[in-house]
């Protein structure tokens, strides 16, 4: 390999170092909220518990028991968050949850709801709603 081309390859391995450490860091208690509500959506109780806080869970399960006869749908979901203490934080949702049964169909607007997500041990969970 000719030096030139070694140069050239050191560049670009080390722009593209230096460009991925100047990208955002990920929303993760929207992440969160989003990880839940595709849970809920998949009607998969372990996930739900485990991305729900201790206060919350059996509101989560008892929420996602109401949906066991219905088919969901959740559409066009994205989360973002707001007064991100480090250990809580807002969390606004655009999409829906489309929940039918046979030929009735009732949408839930996630936009008209702003969530709680909490940080106690590492891990963002979410924590109800305000």
């Amino acid at each position: 390999m000719s030096k030139t081309l070694r140069v050239l390859l050191i560049t670009l391995i080390l722009s593209a170092l230096l460009f991925s450490a100047c990208t955002a860091k990920a929303d993760l208690p929207a992440a969160a909220v989003e990880a839940y509500w595709k849970a809920m959506a998949a009607k998969d109780n372990a996930a739900l518990s485990s991305l729900s806080c201790t206060d919350y869970e059996a509101t989560a399960v008892s929420t996602m028991d109401s949906f066991l006869a219905v088919d969901l749908v959740l559409t066009d979901l994205s989360c973002s968050s707001t007064n991100n203490t480090g250990d809580k934080a807002d969390v606004t949702c655009t999409g829906s949850l489309a929940a039918s049964y046979g030929t009735e169909k009732m949408d839930f607007d996630l936009a008209n709801k702003t969530f709680m997500a909490v940080n106690p041990a590492g891990d963002w969970l979410m924590c109800g709603e305000k």
